[in-house]
């Protein structure tokens, strides 16, 4: 299954790069996702719980994620097992970074591959529509994350990479840590179908 999304992001270009290089806080901005620290060889574990109705499913794996400086692209190769369900998924993804006048665009290109009972929900086409609205919140999150930076006086990428290596292993959840949940994903997709019958009907001046 093949995702492809853009967002923006109101900072410039640089910002956002170095914070992409922090993959701790990078994943605090993202709901469901769990960062659980360094693994060998330059990867990265991590936990991803999805909650549709009674179904839910906790992915733990581990990613190898590598950078362009030159193109300012990331590519990320990750798998993950549901342990309890047996669910089983792998992605690789391209991401891409653009300066969009005062902002930056980002371009996402992904593969994804599931298996076990998750795999139905990929046929339906509601991993696209979660992706969706994580893309939303993940942009929100971000913005006040970078906020906090520039208000705290943000150490730079080189300081924060020296300090992930010396630093014991993060095992506490965050707050955005809780499962992606279904209802997040309807009442988003009502707001869009709302929005968009609205503009049909709203007469061009």
């Amino acid at each position: 299954m093949k995702l492809q999304k853009q967002f923006t992001l109101a900072w410039p270009v640089e910002t956002v790069w170095s914070f992409f290089h922090k993959p701790p806080k990078v994943a605090a901005c993202l709901p469901g996702a769990e960062y659980l620290g360094a693994g060998d060889g330059g990867d990265h574990l991590g936990r991803v719980s999805v909650k549709v109705g009674p179904f839910q499913v906790r992915f733990e794996g581990k990613a190898v994620v590598s950078y362009d400086d030159a193109a300012r692209a990331i590519r990320l190769e990750g798998s993950g097992v549901d342990r309890k369900g047996g669910s089983r998924g792998k992605m690789t993804m391209d991401c891409a970074l653009a300066q969009d006048g005062a902002a930056t665009l980002v371009t996402i290109d992904a593969e994804v591959q599931l298996a076990g009972s998750i795999a139905q929900f990929g046929r339906t086409g509601l991993i696209s529509e979660i992706a969706a609205v994580l893309i939303g919140d993940f942009v929100a999150n971000t913005d006040a994350a970078l906020n906090a930076e520039r208000a705290a006086g943000a150490p730079t990428a080189a300081a924060d990479k020296g300090a992930l290596r010396g630093a014991p292993t993060p095992r506490r959840a965050s707050p955005l840590a809780r499962p992606i949940s279904a209802l997040a994903v309807l009442l988003a997709l009502v707001k869009s179908w709302l929005a968009a019958l609205l503009r049909r009907h709203t007469p061009a001046e």
